[in-house]
């Protein structure tokens, strides 16, 4: 009986130390709700802040602190306040907070869950051959277009029935980068290609879901317990064991000469700098660096065009609009080209818009401030984790004249011209926005006009039904999953050829 009290005694003295720790801790940091020893705020909603913050933001402000169990983390919600501290304070919060579940998935390689020279040198390189990809041969527009032609005849093969186009658009966009990355594509019914797909999405969607964001919080618990999460890391040891196999195959058969990919480019600076003492171009920091592209690249995008039928078959007005443009600008027998993009004006805008009003990925993931620094009249110790919330300045309604409705005539001026709008920021901004954006907007004009200029794009049966507002959400709960048909155009406009 003595041994018990005593433990219990111990438990009761641990317990009040921790909150006292947390007391403290609270005091230095800007309000928020209060957090229970041990959970912080997880019973209040934070493991899916993405729809609570507007109630904490209008309870405390626009810069406020949640817990994750016990660590806290500073939230930053508005254009206005994500601007000051992603751009104009880039150096003292442009750091990335090494979360333990990125740490378990990326070992610490990579791009992005890294900081200081590491990070540098992958984001650079990563940058700077993702732009410059062309080489002398194809260039990413040429991928693109030809991909969408693969798009295009799966789609026929559909025969005008109902079909989930998750699927294919998914194969499509995962090809961009199999081309990018290992110089290749995989055909759409390729066995192995469809299972390092599913592994993908389910890799994303984990570590944005509540059990992520839970694993997050309460590592050491997670890391011991049984359950789906445990899959997850399974799953991502095989893919990374697919690239070491792919790199393997690529040193085999370098020519130093004439790269064909960013493997090939990696290889060659690796090469390059084989006696530079510190050289981050070695085998991990390359299979952890495709895993960021390939994952960030294929689900993001996937789900952005995805979401883009959506509105086509909810907004039949929008997508005739969108045909009539294509038609007057490209005409109805060759591919959209990204110097279309300036010429269709409202095209454009409606591509921005759906990247607004779906606000695919309304967290950032975490930075951490690099100082002690006040911000906004709060002092933030060095160290501290922060979350931008991206998702509140593409809603935000002091930047929107109707942010909770689908308007393209949010990028439209007066003279019907494409504008485009600072808090446009569903990339991030600053030191830490994502190195893809450019590849990411290519993709996402240039499927979705081509597939709009062969179909017209309708529900699956006349009495679907789609809520926007609530479908958006779907991506980062159980997935969207929906019907749809594609019938294919009458060639009966001219114009552009």
């Amino acid at each position: 009986m003595g041994i018990i009290n005593l433990f219990l005694s111990f438990i009761f003295v641990s317990l009040l130390l921790l909150t006292w720790g947390t007391q403290k801790k609270r005091h230095q940091l800007p309000p928020g709700p209060y957090p229970l020893p041990l959970l912080g705020n997880v019973l209040q909603g934070t493991t899916v802040l993405y729809d609570s913050y507007r109630k904490l933001f209008k309870q405390y402000g626009p810069v406020f602190t949640v817990w994750l169990g016990s660590t806290p983390a500073v939230v930053l919600c508005g254009y206005e306040v994500l601007k000051e501290a992603l751009i104009n304070h880039s150096q003292q919060f442009g750091a990335r907070a090494l979360l333990p579940l990125q740490i378990r998935l990326n070992k610490g390689f990579g791009i992005i869950v890294n900081n200081g020279h590491r990070w540098k040198e992958m984001r650079r390189f990563s940058v700077t051959t993702l732009r410059n990809f062309g080489m002398g041969k194809r260039s990413m527009e040429e991928r693109i277009q030809e991909e969408a032609l693969h798009l295009i005849q799966a789609i026929k093969e559909t025969g005008g029935e109902p079909f989930d186009p998750l699927e294919l658009l998914g194969r499509s966009v995962n090809n961009i980068l199999n081309l990018v990355v290992f110089g290749r594509r995989w055909d759409y019914e390729d066995q192995q290609f469809l299972l390092y797909l599913k592994i993908t999405f389910s890799l994303v969607g984990f570590i944005r879901s509540p059990l992520g964001v839970t694993y997050s919080a309460f590592p050491r618990i997670m890391r011991n317990l049984p359950g789906p999460h445990q899959k997850i890391f399974q799953n991502n040891e095989l893919l990374t064991s697919f690239f070491r196999e792919q790199i393997e195959s690529h040193r085999r058969t370098l020519d130093v000469d004439s790269p064909r990919d960013f493997i090939d480019c990696f290889l060659i600076k690796a090469n390059e700098q084989k006696d530079v003492q510190g050289s981050e171009f070695f085998m991990e920091n390359l299979v952890y660096t495709v895993l960021d592209i390939y994952a960030a690249g294929t689900e993001t995008t996937t789900n952005t065009l995805q979401f883009s039928l959506l509105v086509m078959l909810k907004y039949p007005h929008i997508q005739a609009r969108m045909q009539k443009e294509i038609d007057c600008i490209v005409g109805l027998h060759r591919l959209p080209e990204v110097a279309h993009r300036t010429q269709m004006p409202y095209t454009n805008a409606v591509v921005h818009e759906i990247q607004r009003f779906l606000d695919i990925v309304p967290m950032a993931l975490h930075h951490k401030t690099t100082e002690d620094m006040t911000f906004r009249g709060f002092n933030i110790p060095k160290g501290t984790t922060v979350i931008p919330m991206l998702g509140s300045a593409l809603w935000d309604p002091d930047h929107w004249e109707t942010p909770e409705e689908f308007n393209p005539e949010h990028f439209l001026d007066e003279k019907g011209q494409f504008c485009n709008q600072a808090a446009f920021i569903p990339f991030s901004a600053g030191k830490r926005s994502c190195p893809g954006e450019g590849l990411a907007q290519m993709e996402l004009f240039l499927f979705l006009t081509a597939l709009l200029q062969k179909f017209t794009i309708r529900a699956a049966s006349p009495t679907d039904t789609f809520n926007l507002g609530t479908l958006r959400r779907a991506f980062r709960k159980q997935g969207l999953y929906y019907q749809m048909r594609a019938v294919p155009r009458m060639c009966t406009e001219g114009g552009g050829d």
